[in-house]
């Protein structure tokens, strides 16, 4: 008796106690959880659009699943709710939980969109930040650049992947210009003319801005600024029609009462 370690022994029994308590709580638990029923359903939707609603989901969970309410949370199919509610075009993810208490949450994260396109056919559409063709709803709005005009891209069912050059390119613009206080505010849409170019249209000031792609962007828009800074201030906002940066090393400027262009061969010193 006096070799035996009793406090070893009392710990170990401790333990044993401790794990055997555990599996007859978590048995409880689960005999509890088998039979509890949804007390009530809260659908948190979070992202910066407001295409859907709590509403929204909460009407398409009864409409497709019947009223969840009331019924025991073994016989609600999760996963399928889940599913059902990613196939929504503005929605990008889904999760669903139950409390204690018996309360579903339905935590819905909605896509966010950077541009509306209406493409040369009249189809509109959105573009989100995956690249992903998102409907127009007239519920909601979002405050985003339009881009028209000789657009070729079509539209046939939501969710596609955006496919041609050109739609790439004015997403690329948008992104690009996102965060700069000049650009983002300056340039209120985007046109492609018939020599598929892209012009942006500025608020201040009649003349349209010439870009062609989004090719060498940086190095574009560098020399818009250098017309705003250097030659604006000097003709006036009547002088010009179009203000040309497609081409490198150059402004070209075309006066607005004929078809004289001013070529401004401009050396660029990218240090300055």
């Amino acid at each position: 008796m006096k070799n035996i370690r009793w406090g070893l022994v009392f710990y170990t029994f401790l333990g044993i106690a401790a794990l055997a308590g555990l599996i007859v709580l978590m048995s409880l638990i689960n005999h509890k959880d088998a039979a509890q029923v949804c007390k009530s359903l809260k659908v948190n939707v979070e992202g910066k659009e407001t295409f859907i609603d709590q509403h929204d989901i909460s009407k398409m969970i009864n409409n497709q699943f019947g009223t969840i309410t009331g019924k025991e949370l073994k016989t609600i199919k999760f996963e399928e709710i889940e599913q059902a509610i990613e196939k929504l075009p503005y929605v990008s993810n889904a999760e669903i939980h139950t409390d204690m208490d018996g309360t579903v949450n339905v935590n819905v994260r909605q896509r966010e969109v950077v541009l509306r396109v209406i493409n040369q056919d009249g189809r509109e559409f959105y573009v989100d930040t995956k690249g992903h063709k998102i409907p127009v709803t007239l519920k909601y709005v979002p405050h985003v650049l339009v881009a028209n005009g000789k657009i070729r891209e079509s539209y046939t069912k939501p969710l596609e992947q955006v496919e041609t050059k050109m739609v790439k390119d004015l997403v690329h613009i948008v992104d690009h210009v996102k965060g700069n206080d000049l650009w983002e505010n300056q340039i209120v849409q985007i046109y492609v003319n018939e020599q598929n170019d892209i012009e942006l249209i500025p608020r201040v000031g009649k003349e349209v801005l010439v870009v062609g792609s989004a090719d060498s962007l940086d190095y574009k828009l560098k020399r818009l600024e250098m017309y705003y800074k250097n030659i604006l201030p000097k003709v006036g906002t009547e002088a010009y029609a179009k203000v040309n940066v497609k081409y490198g090393g150059q402004i070209i400027c075309e006066r607005r009462e004929g078809w004289y262009m001013d070529s401004l061969q401009m050396k660029i010193n990218m240090k300055n």
